[in-house]
């Protein structure tokens, strides 16, 4: 497919009757602006000394070490699965472990993939790369040419950074190649037009890169040639809301279709076929972009109505008639009400569709024929997540997952062309004890009557007097649907404890397509919140748990949902994890990359919308004298998508206010806090400490909380 970003969301506030008293504050009564100098002195001397006020409270209770014991364990084990990438007849791997924590990309053949152990062969090795160049490089994948050589693009992350640096790689000799294609860091992408040249979008100087910090200019880089002297194809505007890209769309009989995607909003934009001759422009709707193609079908994925074919479905054009600009769609899939296009995924001859229905998993196989497209049902396990592993267009050989909360992941080969699924090839060994835990889902209804789907895990024959300890998420945002899946830490950190987990499938998200989406964009945004205290409240009406044994957590749009969730319900929650959050709302679009979601949060430059920012913006409307729960904030230095100074802000507030609060600011990992595999398993720990503390009372010997 091309470019789809996932990038986050942010939240919405009303402030609850006793809460409204006071006014929000406004941009020019900020008196912590300093704090949004990333890198400063000053804001990393502030980070300093908040980690050493919060690191001894979490790390001193004798249940982190064995967390993060653990959650080490579990994220360095070697009988995870290594998860397949087909490509030049051999499967591919990029892997980390204990022994290699960075990480290595390695091979073997197919035949050996399916053994138990299969024999690998490392071609790149990031530890011993890093060690070399005196970086921490955190691998963000690699974009290879296909059919014939094999070359790729390995794009490398200092730190875990989205900025990434591209460095041409010979799989054959397992080399960087000598004076081959390298792209310096930057926020960039890149795609191969032929083994000599490239279609790259990256900063190319001044100018060149929106307000939200991402590339609009496409240009064609030639091997030898100095980046200088590339030849601009393409340019969008610097008020492009994200960037401009190119990407090459193939099938299994050779075709091949150059399209160049311009996002003048997150959401939308216009897409354009190049060709040597020039670029045409498709006149097709806003939120709708090619996915992939099929024996000379284009396939189209598309968020608003196009003609016939409706809002959240898959449809299919001919390449002759989008290379002429003649567009009419024909229908491949048309979601229910009730049901999400998840994944749209090409083979040699067939369209593998992923969807889900009520939140659970479905998958069919899509053959073109002179009559349209007919579907196969492809037979799999009920209540679980689907999703596929691999697939290339030199076969209609395909790899898929299937996992749920208590089912560890199995990768199952699929056969395309017959629509059927064989036995596992893979299967991920319990992590933990599942005994006596079950899986229950059900509806809350929202302030506006919608039913409202939510997940909970639990263990058979629990009280039915609020006393479980339970731990709730969601995300709400950017048509982002949240799946069952097997979270091993969780599992083993939390529900082995006798903890419950809530999964939300709250509206702002996309587990009912765009509609459901659509429902919380910008000033609408009051529902989502709405469901997330509305699921809460379901729960303890049906006696599952309580305020005094509920913790929350999210990040990113999550953390939003998180701030916006700690200042308008107070009193539902006794515990509050705010991860790499957005929780300035007034000056958002000023921080990292915030200027690109004002499609889904809205903007201060549109009076309407900025009034309605006022009021739910957390940093602005914490108050004083509340009964806040103490919140856990973690955020990380290097993150450059959101950026730390939001939770920075936040918990200075909360300090001015003195109001209870924890917070942390990892030094190293990006967005995602994936710098390494040790990294992951201290997030992890510290933050399953702050819930037992909060929700399982002291341990022995322990500190506990204190408020």
């Amino acid at each position: 497919m091309l470019f789809r970003a996932l990038l986050i969301a942010t939240s919405m506030l009303a402030a609850a009757p006793a809460l409204a008293q006071s006014k929000p504050m406004t941009n020019d009564s900020d008196p912590y602006i300093w704090l949004e100098d990333k890198d400063g002195a000053k804001p990393l001397a502030w980070v300093e000394a908040e980690n050493a006020r919060t690191l001894p409270r979490l790390q001193n209770d004798p249940r982190y070490q064995t967390f993060y014991q653990q959650a080490l364990a579990i994220a360095a084990a070697k009988d995870r699965i290594p998860m397949p990438s087909q490509m030049y007849g051999r499967i591919y791997n990029f892997w980390r472990d204990a022994d290699h924590p960075q990480g290595i990309w390695r091979w073997t053949s197919e035949a050996d993939y399916a053994r138990p152990q299969p024999n690998w062969t490392t071609v790149l090795d990031l530890d011993a790369l890093s060690k070399a160049e005196g970086k921490k490089w955190v691998w963000k994948g690699a974009t290879c040419l296909q059919p014939e050589e094999r070359l790729c693009l390995v794009a490398l992350s200092e730190g875990g950074e989205d900025a990434i640096s591209y460095r041409e790689f010979d799989l054959a000799t397992g080399q960087f190649v000598a004076n081959g294609f390298a792209l310096p860091k930057s926020k960039q992408g890149a795609s191969w037009l032929d083994k000599d040249t490239l279609l790259v979008s990256r900063d190319w100087g001044a100018g060149t890169m929106t307000a939200s910090s991402y590339p609009f200019v496409v240009k064609m880089v030639k091997r030898g040639q100095p980046l200088d002297a590339a030849t601009e194809i393409y340019r969008g505007q610097p008020s492009d809301q994200l960037g401009t890209y190119a990407g090459v769309i193939t099938d299994g009989q050779g075709h091949r279709l150059v399209a160049i995607t311009r996002r003048t909003t997150f959401f939308g934009g216009e897409t354009y076929v190049w060709t040597p001759a020039g670029t045409r422009k498709l006149d097709i709707p806003a939120r709708t972009f090619p996915e992939g193609m099929v024996q000379g079908q284009v396939l189209f994925r598309t968020s608003d109505p196009w003609g016939k074919v409706p809002a959240g479905a898959i449809a299919s054009v001919p390449l002759a008639d989008v290379e002429k600009g003649v567009l009419n769609p024909t229908v491949v899939f048309a979601p229910n009400p009730r049901q999400s296009v998840d994944e749209v995924v090409t083979t040699k001859d067939r369209l593998v569709l992923i969807y889900n229905d009520n939140v659970r998993g479905r998958a069919a196989v899509y053959t073109p024929g002179e009559g349209g497209w007919t579907a196969r049902p492809v037979t799999l396990p009920d209540n679980a997540s689907l999703g596929v592993a691999s697939a290339d267009d030199k076969s209609d050989h395909a790899y898929v997952t299937v996992t749920g909360f208590l089912t560890p992941t199995t990768l199952l080969p699929l056969d395309a062309a017959a629509a059927r699924a064989g036995a596992a090839v893979k299967t991920l060994p319990a992590k933990f004890d599942a005994t006596g835990l079950v899986v229950e889902q059900h509806e809350a209804t929202s302030t506006d009557g919608t039913k409202v789907p939510y997940f909970i895990v639990h263990k058979q024959g629990i009280r039915l007097d609020g006393s479980t300890p339970t731990i709730m998420t969601a995300y709400g945002g950017f048509e982002l649907p949240m799946l069952p899946s097997y979270s091993a830490i969780t599992g083993k950190l939390w529900l082995e404890q006798g903890g419950s987990y809530v999964l939300a499938n709250i509206r702002g998200g996309g587990e009912f397509g765009p509609a459901w989406h659509d429902a919380g964009r910008k000033t609408k945004r009051q529902v989502i919140y709405d469901d997330f205290a509305s699921v809460a409240k379901d729960l303890f009406a049906r006696r599952l748990t309580s305020a005094q044994k509920l913790g929350i957590y999210g990040g990113s749009n999550g953390g939003l949902l998180m701030g916006v969730e700690f200042n308008q319900h107070p009193d539902l929650w006794k515990a509050v994890t705010i991860q790499v959050p957005l929780l300035d709302m007034i000056r958002y679009e000023q921080i990292a990359a915030g200027a690109s979601w004002v499609d889904e949060y809205g903007s201060v430059s549109v009076p309407a919308e900025k009034a309605f920012l006022q009021t739910i913006s957390p940093y602005q409307n914490i108050k004083k004298g509340v009964a806040y729960p103490e919140p856990y904030i973690w955020t990380t230095t290097k993150d450059d998508r959101v950026g730390p100074q939001h939770a920075r802000k936040f918990a200075a507030r909360l300090k001015e206010y003195h109001l209870p609060y924890l917070f942390y600011e990892d030094t190293a990992g990006g967005h995602s806090g994936d710098a390494d595999i040790e990294q992951g398993a201290r997030l992890q720990a510290l933050q399953m400490t702050y819930f037992a503390q909060k929700l399982l009372g002291p341990a022995n010997g322990g500190q506990t909380a204190s408020k």
